[in-house]
């Protein structure tokens, strides 16, 4: 029988255990391959990753394997089990009552393969230890570097698997087990599993930026006090594409504060936002450290609070990872850094936004609290 240098093609289970006496043991889905098929720990992160992702598309993409590679392993995986896992429904997979209860045993088996190969290099003085990390780029860009000049210093020879990505992409990662570590405001999804913990990084609060030429000092009345190219400026917001509750609520407190604004631009990036800003195309919202650029604060814009709700950056890992190296000291190392980190400068907030601030809280209505 030929065997596979593949680590993640070691069966898992074998059928036809017996139980001592010769009574048949509980059935066991894990232990309930037909026909010789095997279960592997392959075969259970890609039933893994196609329950997580509903299509066969996305999960392809999440293992970085073909798409036909990945439905030949699931219909083997199927086979061995006996049973259909998945309703076939258009473009999506749904889990059946046997793969919702397979979901549960097989979590179990993966987090406890997952623990052995983490400890690893720990064991080994060969073994180069590597954080595979993945985060927004509005925090990794700011926060990671110093981070990782913290951790070469006390742990030399580390290695890093950096990913940038969007939070719904990185808790695919995390779950997939591509990735140890993930970086992003707290509330950036509506659930997370009780098997990350979120480990407090930063707070970030949310600024306004407008062009550098536009001084709102002092300003109660911008209509008679800015003149109308300054109004139109003010009034063209450009606001990133959250695609959560967020965004409603951005648009809410530009509501407020500017009445007659219109959405001008729609960007992916806070990065282009700011850039968009400093060419005077319009004002936008964004978390303050959006505006370091390494060391440095980005040129063209003016920052002033606004009384949104600070965002909260947090480190989700899964909680055995504490435990590990060089997990622990290099989440230790993102908390140093996000704790000690220089703000770029942000002015008061102008008398006219305060003053419907006031006037908001006087009416109680919610406010659009950030997430």
């Amino acid at each position: 029988m030929k065997t596979s240098d593949d680590p993640f093609e070691t069966p898992v289970t074998h059928s036809g255990a017996r139980a001592e006496g010769g009574v048949a043991p509980v059935p066991d889905l894990l232990s309930n391959s037909r026909s010789g098929a095997e279960i592997t720990l392959r075969r259970l992160r890609i039933f893994w990753a196609v329950a997580h992702s509903a299509t066969l598309t996305r999960a392809a993409k999440l293992l970085n394997v073909s798409q036909p590679t990945l439905s030949q392993q699931l219909t083997a995986f199927e086979a061995a089990i006996g049973v259909p896992l998945f309703e076939r429904r258009s473009n999506r997979m749904i889990l059946t009552d046997t793969g919702e209860l397979l979901l549960r045993k097989a979590e179990s088996v993966l987090r406890s393969a997952q623990e052995m190969e983490d400890s690893l290099p720990a064991v080994s003085s060969l073994a180069r230890p590597i954080v595979r990390i993945a985060g927004v780029a509005s925090v990794m860009r700011v926060i990671l570097p110093a981070a990782m000049r913290l951790i070469a210093d006390a742990m030399p020879g580390v290695e890093f698997d950096i990913h940038e990505s969007a939070p719904a992409e990185i808790l695919d990662l995390l779950y997939a087990r591509r990735v140890s570590i993930g970086v992003m405001a707290a509330n950036s999804v509506a659930e997370v599993s009780s098997g990350f913990q979120q480990i407090p990084v930063a707070a970030d609060p949310f600024v306004l930026a407008v062009p550098e030429f536009l001084d709102l000092s002092g300003v109660s009345d911008p209509e008679r006090d800015l003149g109308a190219p300054a109004m139109a400026i003010l009034n063209s917001t450009i606001q990133f594409v959250f695609g959560t509750q967020h965004s409603s609520r951005i648009q809410d407190w530009f509501d407020m504060a500017f009445p007659n604004n219109r959405l001008a631009t729609r960007v992916r990036s806070f990065e282009l936002a700011l850039d968009l800003v400093a060419a005077g195309l319009g004002v936008c919202v964004v978390p303050a450290l959006t505006v370091l650029v390494g060391d440095h604060v980005r040129k063209g814009v003016r920052l002033y609070e606004i009384g949104l709700e600070t965002r909260r950056i947090v480190a989700m890992v899964p909680s055995q990872y504490l435990r590990v190296a060089p997990y622990g000291a290099f989440i230790t190392a993102l908390q140093n850094v996000g704790q000690s980190i220089a703000m770029p400068t942000v002015s008061p907030m102008p008398p006219f936004i305060r003053e419907a601030v006031a006037r908001l809280a006087a009416a109680d209505v919610p406010g659009g609290q950030a997430q």
